[in-house]
């Protein structure tokens, strides 16, 4: 709807400006006091001058035109770029609490494996949650560094897991 109301608008400013200046040419409407523009002296009817001036409003026009097309532009980049980071976060949160009910559930089957709920030679403890760039960047413990912290009766246990589901009990001697 606004394009049409636009072009009809265009159209009757076409309409006017050939008006004026058909109008307004031959020697009973000419310049009484020349002037210049840019050290061009401008001589002529007053339909000429009319011509020059829709001249440079179309000039000027099309230089708005470009102006904000290039704003437009701008903000569109700008909104599609605030769009792809909140994906982005939603992404990524749910990516981390992915990961962090698959912590969970290790934790609950390896304490549920060991028995006693203690950790085995290698367990990795759960990482910090709110350590973000510390956690990247920060000291880290081996697994032997790990088992040498254990008591040494978590470091001989072994889980009951381990045993595979269709092999038969070793017969006792």
């Amino acid at each position: 709807m606004i394009i049409v109301i636009g072009l009809v608008i265009l159209v009757a400013a076409v309409i006017a400006g050939v008006a004026g200046v058909l109008g307004n040419g031959g020697s009973a409407h000419a310049l009484t006091h020349p002037f210049a523009v840019f050290g061009y002296h401008v001589t002529g009817s007053t339909g000429t001058l009319f011509l020059y001036g829709i001249v440079v409003g179309a000039v000027a026009l099309f230089g708005l035109s470009l102006l904000l097309a290039g704003a437009r532009r701008t903000s569109r980049r700008g909104r599609q770029a605030r769009q792809g980071l909140k994906r982005s976060r939603r992404e990524t949160a749910a990516v981390r609490q992915d990961r962090d009910d698959l912590l969970d559930q290790r934790e609950a089957a390896r304490a549920s494996t060991t028995g006693n709920g203690s950790h085995a030679v290698g367990a990795d403890p759960r990482p910090d949650r709110g350590a973000g760039w510390s956690r990247l960047f920060g000291h880290r413990t081996t697994t032997r560094q790990r088992a040498a912290n254990l008591p040494a009766e978590t470091l001989n246990a072994q889980p009951a897991a381990d045993v595979p589901a269709g092999a038969s009990a070793p017969a006792d001697a």
